[in-house]
């Protein structure tokens, strides 16, 4: 019988307090306080479209800005689904999506190799999409790729708002995660190595 694929991560600094929850075999449940309207939007697209669940609290020095909130929730996020994914034995390791918003049109591909890497290309037209900095939205995915111990490639293909442009950036990440994380019918690591930890 397969164990649950569930992580707590909790991260305590003099900035912020952040709680992770996350359940990769979830229905896409998701209980989402950061304080930050945007990112917990996001959040609950992931959880949603990823058909996991999350539940994240947060309280971090948002009268500063939301630089730590963000990047803090990020790094506890990925080590959730670093935790959860355990030693990644029968994943599909591989995914791609590509995610039209309107006139957004985002391309994300994944691998959950165990190797930390990002390449973000997004070209936002403003400097904030609600109270989150544009330059943040790139920040936040490098982090999660890297704390997941997984490549990550975003590219923006079309997109002229900002809120689409992340929108859709989130629902094909989600989308890869589902496709990637699910369980097929394979022994072991898929990986030549036999290891993907």
């Amino acid at each position: 019988m397969r164990t649950a694929r569930t992580a707590t991560v909790t991260r305590d600094t003099g900035e912020t307090s952040i709680q992770v929850a996350l359940d990769l075999d979830g229905s896409g449940q998701a209980t989402v306080e950061t304080g930050v309207g945007m990112l917990d939007h996001m959040l609950h697209q992931l959880a949603r479209h990823g058909a996991f669940d999350l539940t994240v609290q947060a309280a971090g020095d948002l009268h500063v800005d939301a630089h730590h909130t963000s990047e803090d929730v990020a790094i506890a996020l990925g080590r959730a689904l670093n935790d959860a994914l355990g030693d990644r034995a029968g994943i599909a390791r591989f995914a791609d999506r590509t995610v039209p918003l309107d006139e957004a049109l985002i391309h994300v591909a994944l691998d959950l190799s165990g190797r930390p890497y990002a390449r973000i290309d997004l070209d936002f037209p403003a400097p904030m999409i609600g109270e989150l900095p544009s330059s943040m939205a790139k920040h936040i995915l490098e982090t999660i790729a890297y704390e997941a111990r997984c490549a990550l490639h975003v590219r923006q293909l079309a997109g002229d708002n900002e809120h689409h442009i992340i929108e859709a950036t989130f629902k094909a990440l989600a989308r890869c995660l589902r496709d990637a994380t699910r369980i097929v019918e394979e022994s072991g690591a898929p990986s030549t190595k036999g290891t993907l930890t």
